[in-house]
Formats: C-alpha cells, structure tokens, sequence
C-alpha cells in the first residue's frame, strides 16, 4: 500500500443532501492511492463563501477535485477562485450554468414542503424517485441511503444549500479557461443534469474527456461504481495541471 505521503491528494463533493455515502465505492475503490476528504456543504448559503470554506479546508496546498451535482457546480467555483491548488478536476451529473429563472422560483417551494413534510418523507417521497434513469424502477437500497442522508444534513443545511443553488452565478464563461486534465461523466438517463449539459462542459473544457454511463441516472457514484471508478482511476493516471509560473 502507498505511504500516506505518496498517495495524491482527491477531495470528492457531494451533492445536495448527500454526505460521504454519496462517494463509498470511490473511497473504497480508491482509498489505496489517493487521500480523500469529503467535506460538509453546510457552512453558507452563499456558494462562492462555501467554495471558499472548502478551500480553506483541503488540507494540502494543491489536489484533484471530483464533484457530483452540487458537488460539480461546486467544483467548478474552486477552480475560479484559486486555479493554481487544483491538479484535476472531474465533474459528474452537474450543471454549469445559472439556475434557471423558473426553477429559482421554485425554490422557496422546496424549503417549504420539505419543512411541512419534514426531511425523511421529503427526501424518500420528492427526492429519491427523481434519481434513478428515465424509465428505471427506484433502488431501495438507494432510496433508503437519500433519506439516510437528508435526516443527517438536515432542513437548515437544506435551506442554505437551496439558496447557494438558486443564487449561483453561471460557471459557463469560465469553462475555456480550464486548464486542468478534466473529466465529465453523467448518466444518459440523468432527469436532473441530462446529457446535453455535459457535452457543453466536454465542448467547452479544452482538457476534457467525457464518459456517458449508459442507462444511469442521477447518482452515478452509487448507480454505476465501477464504471465511475474506472474513469476516475484513469482520471488521476493523467498528468496533472503544472503549478502556474509565478508572474514578475
């Protein structure tokens, strides 16, 4: 096994409501070459301010960065915000442009009906059928982990993530600008994030490579592991960005 120093240093963001479970296989799969940290996104409502509580805790001074949904748009704020500490990044079932006007408006919706129903009904009753591929029956195994997860984030880290969310500036711009060895991986069934949003991201990317997991939904991670650890596993064999030179 490689030493604790050898190993490369792989933070892993998870989406929505969703803690470190979002990411077992990958720890599992990849806890023997890479350092991982899972961090919590419950620090703002802000998501500039969360991506920046990541930061200051990634514990080396550079790493690869994978981030599913949230995770992913995530993901993309650390790479604007301090480029030069990112060696990798990979993008998984996310989305790179603002919230739409009409989902926006949806959003205090969501807070409120999860408030109502509260956060075991709203994650197993809202949330998880909307997980699986277009046409595919809900895994209840699954299922059963969304809830896990939503019970322990809770309805205020709810809150504050939905308003990180609705409020996000779009990542698009930014794209052209990564230099960063880059992967983009989605589900062809993925209802949240579909197909086409990743093709912008793989077009846009100049370093990109995309993989399209074939009847696979929203959770990836969970929904196809080893096909997600195999493209992560040949992600992390890539060379990573060199450190910028500093400027004179």
């Amino acid at each position: 096994m490689p030493s604790e120093t050898s190993r490369q240093p792989l933070l892993l963001i998870p989406g929505t409501l969703c803690d470190e479970r979002l990411w077992a296989p990958q720890l599992a799969a990849l806890g023997e070459r890479a350092d991982i940290r899972v961090p919590r996104l419950d620090a703002s409502d802000d998501l500039e301010a969360l991506a920046r509580d990541i930061l200051d805790q990634a514990p080396w001074p550079r790493f690869s960065v994978a981030g599913l949904s949230m995770g992913g748009i995530l993901a993309l704020a650390l790479m604007r915000l301090a480029p030069e500490r990112i060696e990798r990044l990979a993008l998984l079932d996310t989305n790179p442009f603002a919230e739409a006007s009409e989902r926006q408006a949806q959003r205090a919706d969501d807070i409120a009906q999860a408030e109502a129903l509260g956060m075991a009904r709203y994650a197993g009753e809202v949330l998880a059928p909307l997980y699986p591929a277009e046409g595919a029956a809900e895994d209840p195994e699954h299922s059963a982990l969304v809830v896990a997860m939503a019970e322990r984030e809770g309805l205020e880290t709810f809150r504050r993530q939905a308003i990180a969310l609705r409020d996000r500036p779009d990542g698009s711009a930014a794209l052209a600008t990564i230099a960063a060895p880059t992967l983009v991986l989605c589900g062809d069934g993925d209802r949240l994030c579909p197909v086409s949003r990743h093709t912008y991201l793989a077009e846009h990317i100049p370093e990109a490579e995309l993989v399209i997991l074939e009847g696979v939904g929203h959770l990836s991670t969970l929904q196809a592991p080893e096909a997600v650890n195999q493209a992560l596993s040949r992600w992390l064999d890539r060379a990573p960005q060199p450190m910028p030179s500093r400027q004179e």
